[in-house]
């Protein structure tokens, strides 16, 4: 514990939080940064970033201290150092990632999620673990039998992985299935669910369900479920999507025309392997593939895994956590994943590279999805970036028409002249519309 200066973050963020004074929430704070990825956390400053400074008795640290260390469980090591600032004192409580996860105050568990902390359900408390363990769901033994594997399955697999270059077996199917712990004293969940020799072998939520909607939900055009295997269930899936939407074809000058689909298949193939591999088989339900007018929505059970934010699938950089470590490791042999922790960020490429606006990654209640836009000029698209309803007009004006001028703009809304420049400027700003022409000719048309 020691004297020195250290500068205050502007805001509170995932690894640091504001305290006036030391009490209950700032041992739950702790407990659920160590469950996370470590930070610290500052006593002494209110919640706008002002330092307030804390009266500080001799055993005053030590006190905090043991109150820690007995509401915890299992202990972790803290760091506690008395800052000076501004004539002020502050306590800043360095909180590690915890080695072994999760840990509890009282017997609960708290996660930090953005800049809050809340209560992990019993579900979360046991991925959680795993995980930090090095274990996944999916390496736990199932109540099936080695008779209920396919041993032609694992040879193809064996085949397609000494292809891909990522695997080298010299051994036998079964060797190698206990080889690469898909068999232990039983076969595990991922060797059922990858191997399994028919469909009543698996999980009854182990499914695709594929809807093909007009409008909204409840209009259905196609309804598929895609069982078995789950490769097979990629290529199901992908089948189900590409009888779905349009494709056009290019002529280049060689031997073969080019197929270009109004989505990009790399991307949605990619988008629904993370479904399938990462997706929490605890959860009775399936992974869901909508296909509408406007958007493909791929919705898998189970939020993100522990230590995994919205955010980051944003990041070029991010680190990889996997949920089910046994099956992203046969996926990844077989070539299905090119390299862990990319896979969201080829999928924003992808789609950029086609023309498209970037998928939107969701998280609500258990479930996770990513949402494909085909046209980035739709209302809900253009309401989530901020436009107003006059501009949203005037972007379904432009659409219908070509273009739109100054004059054009106000009679549509019923504004002013510089009003109408404003939001036209705006607009420009975004990307959205690009001007043309100078003076009376003047006017807007879409990027």
């Amino acid at each position: 514990m020691k004297e020195g200066s250290y500068e205050i973050p502007e805001h509170e963020t995932e690894s640091v939080e504001f305290k006036k004074n030391f009490g209950k929430e700032t041992i739950i704070a702790i407990t659920a940064m160590a469950n996370s990825k470590g930070g610290h956390i500052l006593i002494g400053v209110d919640d706008e970033g002002r330092i307030l400074g804390v009266t500080l008795g001799k055993e005053t640290l030590n006190k905090w201290h043991n109150e820690i260390i007995q509401g915890i469980e299992p202990k972790i090591t803290l760091g506690m150092e008395k800052v000076g600032i501004d004539d002020k004192e502050i306590v800043v409580i360095t909180v590690p990632e915890a080695p072994i996860k999760p840990i509890s105050y009282k017997g609960r568990y708290y996660i930090r999620k953005n800049s809050s902390n809340r209560v992990m359900s019993p579900s979360e408390v046991a991925e959680l673990h795993l995980l930090s363990t090095g274990s996944s769901w999916d390496s736990v033994e199932s109540p099936f039998e080695i008779s209920d594997i396919s041993r032609e399955k694992v040879e193809k697999y064996i085949e397609i992985s000494e292809k891909s270059g990522r695997r080298h077996f010299k051994e036998d199917w079964l060797t190698v299935l206990k080889k690469i712990e898909l068999v232990r004293d039983r076969v595990t969940w991922a060797a059922v669910l990858l191997f399994g020799r028919d469909e009543r072998v698996f999980l009854s939520q182990a499914s695709v369900h594929c809807g093909r909607f007009k409008g909204s939900r409840t209009n259905i055009l196609d309804d598929v479920m895609i069982e078995g295997d789950l490769t097979k269930q990629v290529e199901g899936a992908m089948d189900f999507i590409k009888k779905h939407i349009s494709v056009r074809y290019e002529f280049t000058g060689e031997a073969r025309r080019k197929e270009v689909w109004e989505y990009p298949l790399d991307a949605l193939r990619e988008a629904i392997i993370n479904a399938i591999v990462h997706r929490d088989y605890t959860i009775n339900s399936t992974v869901y593939v909508e296909v509408y007018d406007d958007r493909i929505e791929i919705v898998s059970p189970g939020k993100l895994p522990p230590g995994l934010s919205i955010d980051e699938l944003y990041s070029e950089e991010h680190r990889s956590v996997i949920r089910n470590k046994l099956i992203a490791q046969v996926f990844y042999d077989m070539g299905y994943i090119e390299r862990y922790g990319s896979g969201t960020t080829r999928i924003m490429e992808l789609c950029r590279e086609n023309g498209l606006p970037e998928p939107e990654f969701r998280e609500s209640g258990m479930w996770f999805s990513v949402v494909f836009r085909k046209d980035i000029y739709n209302e809900e698209y253009l309401r989530s970036l901020g436009l107003n309803e006059r501009q949203i007009r005037a972007v379904m004006y432009v659409k219908e028409k070509g273009r739109i001028t100054n004059r054009e703009y106000r009679n549509l809304t019923e504004i002013s002249d510089e009003m109408a420049r404003l939001d036209l400027n705006d607009m420009v700003k975004r990307n959205i519309l690009r001007p043309v022409g100078k003076g009376r000719g003047a006017h807007y048309v879409l990027r």
